[in-house]
């Protein structure tokens, strides 16, 4: 009986199939439909270790369009992170039926060794989507307190500026600066995105499309200038905010959206002499450095989010078919909040 079981679990894993979506050229500007392709592939038997997962949530974000061009070949399937839940297992430290957090990428099924996913946290409560796994209790809302925390050294009554303030990082970011008793400014690309920055408790938000200056939006919601200054997007927006910073200011550098589909480079203007009259500390950072402060991190802010210090909207797509659709519609602003993708 035992030898008919075996062979009937075998049989089961050799007929698992994964839909992914891989990328079947580099993109060239702004992504395309052209640019991905859907395809199934066949699963292989898992081994001693091993375990089968089941995609349902999966995340779009900034990074993978850059990340794209120095981490991929054509051909390769979509880079990404996902929850997933564990359907068969060889493994005991995920049993079937826990969640994890994983860099699967895009798609529905795959078979993992358990060195790329860690499993949600042990307390996560019932009433809390698991989604927010992939967003501010999750990478992104790290991304938001390590800029804060260990690169900008935030402080109590200090004034912080957050540019695309209504995305996954920069709301959290935001909210997570008035917690520690900061003023904050945040600018967005759309009316409904500043009335929400308004709803979290920034003190000034502005549509940095629609100002006549961004120049004089920035003077006029800070006239004293900025202690802090987290930068999501580049280009002129960062050029026109660091003349804006106080002596001594400190620029915490997460990304650079407004970069990442240009097909010329971008030049000038140079900040070397502000950053040195003034003094200023600008670091680039990668969320990985302090991953052995994760868990700790997560419950802190799993604990805001219980407490309703921590609001969290999602721009959810559903349907593992949509996913170049839901990764084209985040980079062209079209989410509030963390863009996912439900199975």
């Amino acid at each position: 009986m035992r030898h008919y079981a075996r062979l009937f679990t075998q049989l089961r894993q050799t007929m698992v199939q994964a839909k992914t979506w891989v990328l079947k050229h580099h993109f060239e500007g702004f992504p395309k439909d052209g640019d991905f392709e859907l395809k199934v592939v066949e699963l292989p038997d898992f081994k001693d270790g091993e375990v089968l997962l089941e995609a349902v949530f999966l995340s779009v974000d900034p990074y993978m369009r850059p990340y794209s061009h120095v981490r991929m070949q054509a051909g390769d399937v979509m880079i990404g992170t996902q929850v997933a839940k564990v359907t068969q297992s060889n493994n005991p430290a995920f049993p079937v039926g826990c969640h994890v957090v994983g860099r699967c990428g895009w798609r529905t099924h795959t078979v993992s060794d358990g060195s790329d996913i860690t499993r949600v946290l042990a307390d996560w409560p019932q009433d809390v989507s698991l989604s927010h796994a992939l967003g501010a209790i999750g990478m992104p809302g790290l991304t938001a307190l390590y800029g804060l925390e260990e690169v900008c050294a935030i402080k109590p009554g200090e004034t912080l500026l957050v540019n695309a303030a209504a995305g996954a990082v920069g709301s959290v970011a935001g909210q997570i600066a008035k917690l520690k008793g900061c003023r904050v400014v945040g600018s967005a690309g759309a009316d409904d995105k500043v009335a929400y920055l308004k709803e979290l408790g920034f003190d000034q938000a502005f549509n940095y499309k629609t100002v006549s200056s961004l120049e004089e939006a920035l003077k006029n919601a800070s006239p004293e200038g900025y202690d802090c200054y987290f930068e999501n997007v580049g280009g002129h927006f960062s050029s026109v905010a660091i003349q804006q910073m106080k002596t001594f200011g400190r620029i915490a550098v997460c990304g650079g959206i407004s970069l990442y589909n240009v097909t010329t480079p971008q030049t000038g203007p140079y900040p070397h002499l502000t950053m040195i009259f003034k003094q200023l500390k600008m670091e680039g950072f990668l969320v990985g450095r302090w991953e052995h402060k994760n868990e700790e991190s997560l419950k802190r802010m799993l604990t805001w989010m219980q407490e309703g210090k921590l609001k969290c909207r999602e721009h959810v797509t559903v349907g593992f078919e949509n996913m170049p659709a839901a990764f084209m519609g985040m980079l062209r602003g079209e989410n509030i909040g963390k863009a996912i993708i439900k199975v």
